[in-house]
């Protein structure tokens, strides 16, 4: 029966068989392959969405806990509560001074540096020269520290003050004083206009 078969049969199959493979690699693979892409899409937009969905559901837990957090933190007095950068440093200068006087040390100097503002807050800068011993400035420093409102100690420099010559030995007598330099930042809400 196979023999009954012309070889221009042979050669019509052979081209059909060809021609119909050319359109499957040509125009039906394509598409199969952009429908799988599409529904690759589709399903990572489902779950973007699906995500967006649930983080906006959660919008209102997430601002009465920021609020809840904003309210807790202006009870705390972290902030200064004055009016003006003036009066801020005035209360920062006069809280530098006190600590430096109970501590049993001696304020050389301060001076206010000019303030910087950064999102809502402004920071109001002092920068304080005192001498004594290292009890003093331990007792200073803890006091800055820990007081409120918030304080941060910046740029702390710490040298020995050189001990009087003993005139009978002639040598230098060493000595517990050391002259401090450092500044003393605190912050402000900047005023809203």
């Amino acid at each position: 029966m196979l023999n009954d078969v012309s070889p221009q049969r042979w050669l019509a199959l052979g081209l059909f068989v060809t021609v119909m493979l050319l359109v499957v690699f040509i125009a039906i693979v394509p598409l199969v392959s952009t429908g799988m892409d599409y529904y690759e899409q589709k399903q990572e937009l489902i779950f973007r969405l699906q995500r967006a969905t649930k983080v906006v559901a959660r919008k209102d837990a997430v601002v009465a806990e920021n609020e809840r957090i904003k309210q807790k933190y202006q009870g705390q007095n972290y902030f200064s509560t004055r009016d003006t950068v003036a009066l801020a440093s005035a209360d920062l200068q006069k809280l530098i001074k006190t600590s430096i006087s109970e501590a049993g040390g001696q304020l050389t100097s301060t001076q206010v540096l000019p303030s910087s503002s950064k999102d809502s807050f402004s920071r109001v800068t002092v920068k304080v020269r005192m001498t004594g011993d290292i009890e003093a400035l331990r007792t200073v420093l803890h006091e800055i520290e820990s007081s409120v409102p918030m304080m941060i100690v910046d740029q702390l420099d710490i040298r020995p003050v050189r001990g009087r010559r003993n005139r009978r030995t002639r040598k230098i007598e060493p000595s517990n004083k050391l002259n401090i330099n450092f500044q003393v930042a605190g912050f402000m809400r900047a005023k809203v206009s």
